[in-house]
């Protein structure tokens, strides 16, 4: 599966569900407070593709540093309960003014702050999905951003760019567009002498060992071109094709001009279940196979059985996601294991014939069924 640049672009510019992911940095002025004219213009370009009958679901970020400027900081606050508070502050504001800018077209919006733990539970992403989906139906036009009023450092996204990526798969989108404060992906950070613009990557995985990118440096953001380059290989290998540019460029990348760099997609769109797996999911534990079976597990058409697992190790339940690992430690797989870890001992290694005879007809089929293990 090979798309050339020209392809690419088209496919954004035809995409009937599109992704915008737009950053704090793009929303504010160098003093962190909230820029007025930069959401505008935003909403003006993401409401001419409303308008011409897409889908527009826009990822942003900007609580934060919406709040933090009238709570009287001077800079971005580092201590979580602050940052909490400044969200709170600010993702009224923020919403306030996106309302207010999307109401000049006719185009209603709705809110939706997800936790990382909402993308790992199979239940939350479903309803996540679900009202996102209803939302679109209904014409309105969902911002969704990072819970950052409840979020603890121990487990978020940090950054609204995998989430922008996880939303994508959500929807099943079919285009992705990450707005930032530059206007491309550059071979080294664009102020070294002899860095070059990169307009179109057609497998991002294969080239990102070899480009130099930074953190985020404007004092009011949390992530940087690391974090973007992964959720371009995020949507990528997701079969969605990805356009990174600035925000000023968002009209332009939506209608498939040449501006910021363009990530081809590389595989064919997979279900939604095993995109879950792959990108969602949160591993409660491992199984650790021998030789054969990793042999196996790589192929990517076999189911994992017992007869090839050696180790468990964790605590959790049938239906959880678990890492296949091979005897090294390496990752191979993610997948839904078919047990509670309780059980698994005493299956190691019996083969199904075994399984059946000894412990039960119960007991007789994969550890982990291949319909549900994704190759990492």
């Amino acid at each position: 599966m090979q798309h050339n640049e020209e392809e690419t672009r088209r496919a954004v510019a035809a995409a009937r569900t599109v992704v915008v992911k737009v950053g704090s940095s793009s929303l504010t002025q160098p003093s962190g407070h909230l820029d007025v004219d930069k959401l505008e213009a935003l909403a003006g370009a993401l409401a001419q593709v409303h308008m011409l009958g897409g889908h527009v679901v826009l990822v942003s970020s900007g609580a934060i540093a919406a709040g933090f400027g009238p709570l009287g900081f001077e800079s971005r606050p580092t201590d979580v309960a602050t940052q909490q508070a400044a969200a709170s502050v600010g993702q009224g504001l923020l919403m306030a003014q996106y309302e207010l800018a999307f109401a000049r077209y006719g185009i209603r919006v709705g809110q939706l702050l997800i936790t990382a733990e909402d993308t790992m539970q199979p239940r939350q992403y479903r309803n996540a999905r679900r009202t996102i989906g209803r939302l679109l139906e209904l014409g309105v036009l969902p911002i969704v951003n990072e819970n950052d009023a409840l979020a603890s450092n121990e487990i978020r996204f940090g950054d609204n760019d995998r989430l922008s990526a996880l939303i994508a798969n959500m929807v099943r989108a079919d285009a992705l567009v990450l707005l930032t404060d530059v206007d491309a992906l550059y071979t080294a950070p664009p102020s070294k002498p002899g860095s070059q613009r990169i307009g179109f990557v057609p497998d991002v995985a294969a080239m990102i060992d070899g480009i130099q990118v930074g953190g985020s440096d404007s004092g009011v953001g949390t992530g940087g071109m690391v974090t973007k380059l992964e959720a371009a290989r995020m949507a990528s290998v997701s079969g969605i094709p990805a356009v990174m540019t600035c925000a000023p460029n968002a009209g332009p990348a939506l209608m498939g001009d040449a501006v910021g760099t363009a990530f081809a997609p590389v595989r064919q769109r997979g279900s939604a279940r095993r995109l879950w797996i792959k990108f969602a999911s949160h591993p409660q534990g491992v199984l650790v196979v021998d030789a054969g079976a990793a042999a196996a597990v790589r192929g990517g058409r076999a189911s994992l059985l017992a007869a090839g697992v050696v180790e468990v190790r964790g605590d959790f339940a049938a239906g959880d996601a678990v890492w296949i690992d091979d005897e090294d430690g390496n990752h191979l797989a993610r997948g839904l294991v078919g047990f509670d870890s309780e059980e698994i001992p005493d299956m190691l290694g019996r083969t199904t014939a075994q399984l059946r005879r000894i412990l039960g007809e119960e007991y007789a089929h994969p550890v982990v069924h291949r319909d549900n293990l994704v190759l990492v």
